[in-house]
C-alpha cells in the first residue's frame, strides 16, 4: 500500500473540503481551490480529517493514490497557511522592482524584463544597500508558484563559474574553479 497514499490528511479549523462526484473543492481563509480527481478514488471526510482509499493495487491506482492524497494535502496547507519563495538576484547591476502584478527585472540584457504575473500570485521586491535583491513570492496555490519562479529563474539560471543569476533563497551553487584550476 501506498505510505503516502494511507496517510490521513487533517483538515485544520477554517478550511472545508466538499467533494462532488469526481472534484474536490478546498475552501480556507487563503482563498479556494479544487481539483478533479481520478473518480475511481473513493474520499472520505470524517473527524476533521479525509482519506483516500483506492479499488485495486494496479499499478495505475497505486501511483494515482499517493499522487492526489499529495495534491489535496497540498491544497489544504494552500488555503489555510498558503505558500511563499524568496529568490536572490545574484550580479552586478541586477535590479527588481515590482509594481502591482508586472515584476520588472534588470538582469545585464540589453533590455529591461517585464513579466506580467497571474492574480493569484503576490509578488513584492526588495533592495537593500549591500545586499542582493530578493523577490518575494506567495500564492495559495504550490503548483502555480513553482511554475511562477521557474519561469523567473530561467530568464537567467545561476551558472557554475562566478555563480551569478537568478536562485532561491538558501540555494547552494556548485562552483567550478575555471581555467586557472589546471595551471601549475
Amino acid at each position: 500500500m501506498s505510505r503516502i497514499g494511507k496517510a490521513p490528511i487533517a483538515i485544520p479549523a477554517g478550511v472545508t473540503v466538499k467533494v462532488s462526484g469526481d472534484v474536490v473543492t478546498v475552501k480556507g481563509p487563503k482563498g479556494e481551490l479544487s481539483q478533479k480527481i481520478n473518480p475511481d478514488l473513493q474520499i472520505t471526510v470524517e473527524d476533521g480529517q479525509l482519506t483516500l482509499a483506492r479499488p485495486s493495487d494496479d499499478r495505475e491506482h497505486r501511483a494515482q493514490h499517493g499522487l492526489y492524497r499529495a495534491l489535496i494535502h497540498n491544497m489544504v496547507v494552500g488555503v489555510s497557511e498558503g505558500y511563499r519563495k524568496e529568490m536572490e538576484l545574484v550580479g552586478v547591476g541586477y535590479r527588481a522592482a515590482a509594481t502591482g502584478q508586472v515584476l520588472e527585472l534588470s538582469l545585464g540584457y540589453s533590455h529591461a524584463i517585464y513579466i506580467k504575473l497571474p492574480p493569484e500570485v503576490k509578488v513584492e521586491a526588495k533592495s537593500e544597500r549591500n545586499k542582493n535583491p530578493l523577490i518575494i513570492l506567495e500564492s495559495d496555490d504550490k503548483q502555480l508558484l513553482g511554475q511562477v519562479c521557474a519561469k523567473i529563474r530561467s530568464l537567467r539560471k545561476p551558472e557554475p563559474y562566478k555563480g551569478k543569476g537568478i536562485k532561491f533563497v538558501g540555494e547552494v551553487i556548485r562552483r567550478k574553479s575555471g581555467k586557472s584550476a589546471s595551471a601549475k
